[in-house]
């Protein structure tokens, strides 16, 4: 069976894909908008609403007391209040709600607040809050081995430090929610969220309802990247509480400046390390100390700081290993999930290492990682066995495919023989090693609900969300080929907790594995009971019975599909079932940082050419070759566009993707004029992507792996290459922080130089 093309691919390219916000609403249907903190941190004195509620068009105005039940929107610890009580926390902290006749209406009037605060000095940087020691938890540490004896024994040893800053989701479609009540006080909720589960829950909770009484509907997000995973939660909220208040329908979103004040980024990271090493480049001994800014709320914070944890591996072994992790306490947004979830963080770290190393022995940074890289039988910093390595044999083929030896020598000797040259090129191959699960252990779920209709359509509900990545697609293609029919046969619908329950979330790169395996055992369930009634029916023994092209094979005779499906059912045989996959062999303590903590790991390389103008710092990438493991892909086009899109949205986080709060917290660059995303212009000039020949070793969903998260990192490869264009030969390593902007990149220059 040929992969089909993405299930909405015409409706995206036509406009017709209808989102959150183009959902039509009933007559009389309101808008609304938040009042938001201008203070990053103080006492709430006073709120004097009274211009807002006689501006025009406003219904009603709501604070935190007018709640009456829960007045929380985390998705963990319970500390992110829907509207403010009686401090404010960060700038852009939602205070109070406006419902309006429109959504100008009710923007324009939240401005009309006359609000008090006594204002506190704000924690805003990680300096501030380590002196403040504003921490959430105390620090989490994994050991292995002895770090400090060998680091005292190693030949050889170099300290340093890395600061990389967050990054915007900025997702196409923004933050959007609507609610629309029901009989006997339910409520429908129609969310942009990649976890219908957690806004059921949260909705529920601020009604004081059971779950059963919410209904929570999503058909497809305008792109996610981990920004709807727990940041969907307050306006879908918000919907709800004014919804039941007004009885009337109400809809809620972010304009894009609102969205990028209110919501959350990716975590900014701080990592000093300290490593010993052979003349070989070889890593006796490591130390590394996080410090992961997480803003007010904790959010996720906590798990995005361990997977950094888990991740400050990469693909290299590391025999003694001590990694301490601080998880801090800001007034800035609350940061949040974000692709990788963590782990870019702590690839980026170990990256830098490995290429210190190698220009501190003036040695092929590719030849020091390859001296690394973990065997199969090696055991991680935090105590799992390594059993699916293929890094080194995916290494030496994208390296020969992409010429890399002969480029990497060419490209040094034009540094040794014009070391003043106006443009100067970099390159660098870097590797990913990247786990897959949930680590929350009980996430690792997911169910199904698939029905055939007596004419022989299917049609299937799955737990998971669609937010362009294709996962429809996918799992739509698993139900085909599971049941033997024609991809035409399927339909998949909204996601609904009305049909799958108890959820986890779309992320973790776990969509297919997940779902697609639950609608497996859906279809196999149907499939089965088929074969049973037409081994009865046709008294032929099961084994000669096979589903296949759109039609059974029965024995010695050939019927369609269909065909079957309308005698079953004139027998009475259940044509529903439902499925449901767990992820096994999972087992992980993070307070002790044991056990294994991913079912398996997802490999690849990417190889980055760059040309760097040393007169601006202006630089472009020109040419990208990238082999990517996805075991054996479910859909080779979905696949590499993933891989595609991962990469540049890597390097934009490196290179030109910057936020800037001034000195009171509030974010400077909070629209697309001020934060700048990579655009077509900054693709690669060439980009060669290629899947490597793999199967996964674990029993996953037609062995294959998943691609959302992992290709995300080899934009490290961009970054690292920018730091080999600038740096000295025989001299100082370009120690670059990111993002690596065109002015950070020549003031790097410019010092490496001694001109200031």
């Amino acid at each position: 069976m040929s992969a089909p093309e993405h299930d909405a691919a015409t409706l995206h390219v036509t406009g017709r894909a209808r989102y959150t916000d183009d959902i039509p609403m009933p007559a009389g249907a309101l808008h609304l908008a938040f009042g938001l903190s201008d203070v990053a941190c103080g006492t709430l004195i006073n709120i004097d609403l009274a211009q807002v509620r006689a501006a025009r068009g406003v219904v009603a105005v709501l604070c935190a007391k007018n709640l009456k039940h829960s007045n929380d929107v985390s998705p963990s610890a319970h500390d992110e209040p829907l509207l403010a009580i009686d401090r404010v926390h960060y700038i852009g902290q939602p205070m109070f709600l406006v419902i309006a006749d429109t959504h100008t209406n009710a923007r324009r009037a939240a401005r009309l607040a006359k609000v008090e605060i006594d204002a506190h000095p704000p924690i805003l940087s990680i300096d501030q809050a380590l002196a403040a020691h504003s921490q959430f938890e105390d620090p989490i540490i994994f050991n292995k081995g002895n770090a400090k004896q060998a680091l005292k024994t190693a030949p050889r040893r170099l300290t340093g430090v890395i600061d990389m800053g967050g990054q915007e989701h900025f997702y196409l479609e923004g933050q959007a929610a609507a609610a629309l009540p029901q009989d006997n006080g339910d409520v429908l909720i129609h969310s942009s969220t990649q976890h219908p589960s957690e806004v059921q829950h949260k909705v529920a909770e601020t009604l004081g309802l059971p779950f059963n009484a919410v209904r929570v509907e999503t058909r497809r997000m305008g792109g996610g990247f981990g920004g709807k995973e727990s940041q969907a939660n307050a306006l879908a909220c918000a919907c709800a509480v004014a919804a039941i208040h007004t009885g009337r329908a109400c809809k809620m979103r972010y304009d894009r400046d609102d969205d990028m004040m209110i919501t959350g980024k990716r975590h900014d990271f701080r990592i000093k390390y300290t490593v010993g090493f052979d003349p070989d480049g070889r890593i006796l001994g490591l130390e590394m100390i996080h410090y992961c800014r997480a803003g007010w709320a904790q959010d996720l914070s906590l798990p995005v700081a361990d997977r950094a944890m888990l991740h400050s591996d990469n693909a290299y072994n590391l025999p003694d290993v001590r990694i301490t992790s601080h998880r801090l306490k800001t007034n800035t947004q609350s940061a949040t999930a974000f692709r990788g979830f963590g782990g870019p963080q702590g690839v980026l770290a170990i990256e830098r290492v490995i290429d210190e190393i190698a220009h501190d022995l003036s040695l092929d940074p590719l030849n020091v990682r390859r001296k690394n890289f973990y065997k199969n039988g090696d055991v991680t910093p935090y105590h799992m066995t390594i059993e699916d390595s293929v890094i080194a044999p995916l290494v030496e083929q994208l390296r020969i495919s992409a010429d890399y030896d002969t480029r990497y020598a060419e490209i040094c000797a034009e540094h040794r023989d014009n070391p003043n040259a106006i443009l100067r090129r970099g390159i660098a191959l870097t590797p990913v090693k990247f786990g897959i699960s949930f680590t929350l252990t009980h996430l690792n779920q997911a169910g199904a609900l698939v029905h055939i209709y007596s004419d022989g359509s299917v049609h299937l509900n799955h737990g998971g969300t669609e937010m362009g990545q294709g996962l429809f697609t996918k799992v739509a293609s698993i139900a085909a080929r599971t049941l033997g029919v024609a991809y035409s046969r399927i339909k998949i619908t909204a996601t609904d907790t009305a049909k799958v329950p108890n959820t986890s979330a779309t992320a973790a790169s776990s969509g297919s594995d997940l779902n697609g395996m639950a609608v497996q055992n859906a279809c196999l369930t149907l499939r089965k009971r088929l074969t049973e009634f037409a081994a009865l029916h046709f008294n032929v023994p099961p084994e000669g019975i096979e589903f296949s092209k759109d039609h059974v094979q029965i024995g010695a005779d050939r019927i369609p599909f269909a065909q079957l499906i309308s005698l079953a059912y004139q027998h009475r045989i259940s044509l529903s079932a439902t499925g449901f996959y767990a992820t096994p062999k999972i087992q992980w303590d993070r307070m002790s940082g044991q056990g294994r903590a991913f079912f398996y790991f997802a490999y690849g390389a990417a190889v980055s050419e760059v040309v760097v103008d040393t007169l601006s710092g202006e630089n472009r990438i020109l040419r990208t070759d990238i082999l990517h493991d996805v075991g054996r892909s479910l859909n080779p086009a979905l696949d590499i566009g993933q891989i595609e899109g991962g990469y540049v949205q890597g390097a934009g986080w490196l290179t030109t993707e910057e936020l800037v709060w001034d000195d009171t917290g509030r974010l400077r660059t909070h629209a697309p004029s001020t934060y700048k995303i990579p655009a077509c212009s900054d693709r690669p000039r060439i980009f060669n992507v290629d899947l490597f020949d793999n199967e996964n070793t674990e029993d996953t969903i037609y062995r294959s792996k998943a691609v959302g998260e992992p290709p995300f990192m080899l934009g490290i490869s961009a970054f690292l290459a920018l730091s080999h264009a600038i740096s000295m030969p025989n001299g100082q390593y370009a120690t670059l922080q990111a993002p690596a902007t065109a002015e950070n990149l020549l003031m790097r220059y410019c010092a490496l130089r001694g001109q200031g």
